[in-house]
């Protein structure tokens, strides 16, 4: 078998373990290996981190409380330890791979900040999972590519979503960005970790229709894309991030209603009761 072969048959067997360059040295035989496993990860769709990306995604990540969020055998401590000639295979192959890269490319070329690049790769692949280092390569391997995505999310209202910040469907090192629309300003400066508690309190539905995102169907024209907390009494108004002043509603019934005006607890309670009556 050829070189990246053997690679690629040692990966599988120890996935999600970390891998030093030298091991794949001598399984590949051949002292260019570090092209091969680029090839298995740009041409071929393997989710392959190098350890550069593996520790700035650990570094850039808020997971208080969470120290292993994408699970015992890849705790935060792990990545944050390993190497830049460390390898790691979180996933399986994805064939979509690369048509992104192709357009991770065109866009890396572009004169844009960092975060602007990031972006704009998202906003080309939205609803599409996509790799840490596919996110670093259209950074230019800019060091803080990993914090500028996550500004994305916590500061810029963009919902790109992550195994830890909300998402336990997700492979730990993939990022989506749900869908191409920015949260409301007050509803921007949610703590990440208070994110995932009202999530996890509501059972990752909306409130109002029970929608999640695994009710998603391939192909339908449904509306709903996303959930998204909301404050109860605004935020611009002086609402808490507390855990009692939010909820978990779908995109759409959020849209509905700030439409509506709803603000504070009592008015929230009567729309509530107003659109069960109307029913679905």
């Amino acid at each position: 078998s050829s070189a990246r072969e053997r690679i690629l048959h040692y990966f599988q067997r120890y996935q999600r373990t970390v891998i030093a360059g030298d091991e794949l040295g001598v399984v590949s035989g051949i002292s260019e290996y570090a092209r091969r496993i680029r090839e298995l990860r740009v041409q071929f769709g393997w989710p392959i981190l190098s350890g550069d990306t593996a520790r700035q995604m650990a570094e850039a990540e808020d997971w208080e409380g969470d120290p292993e969020p994408w699970g015992p055998d890849l705790p935060r401590d792990l990545l944050l330890g390993m190497r830049p000639d460390d390898y790691i295979l979180t996933g399986d192959q994805d064939r979509d791979a690369a048509h992104r890269w192709n357009t991770a490319n065109a866009i890396r070329r572009e004169e844009l900040p960092v975060r602007d690049r990031i972006l704009a790769f998202l906003r080309e692949n939205v609803g599409q999972s996509v790799t840490g280092e596919e996110l670093r390569y259209v950074a230019k391997g800019a060091s803080e590519w990993g914090r500028r995505t996550r500004e994305l999310r916590t500061e810029l209202g963009w919902p790109v979503a992550t195994r830890s910040s909300g998402r336990p469907d997700l492979p730990g090192g993939m990022y989506v960005l749900e869908a191409d629309r920015q949260a409301p300003a007050h509803d921007r400066r949610i703590p990440d970790p208070v994110r995932v508690a009202v999530l996890e309190r509501d059972g990752f539905r909306c409130v109002v229709c029970g929608w999640n995102p695994e009710s998603r169907a391939p192909g339908t024209t449904d509306p709903r894309t996303l959930l998204e907390p909301h404050h109860v009494e605004h935020h611009a108004e002086g609402g808490s991030n507390d855990l009692e002043n939010l909820v978990v509603l779908c995109n759409v019934h959020h849209d509905e209603l700030h439409a509506a005006g709803v603000n504070g607890r009592s008015d929230f309670e009567r729309w509530l009761e107003r659109h069960k009556e109307r029913g679905p």
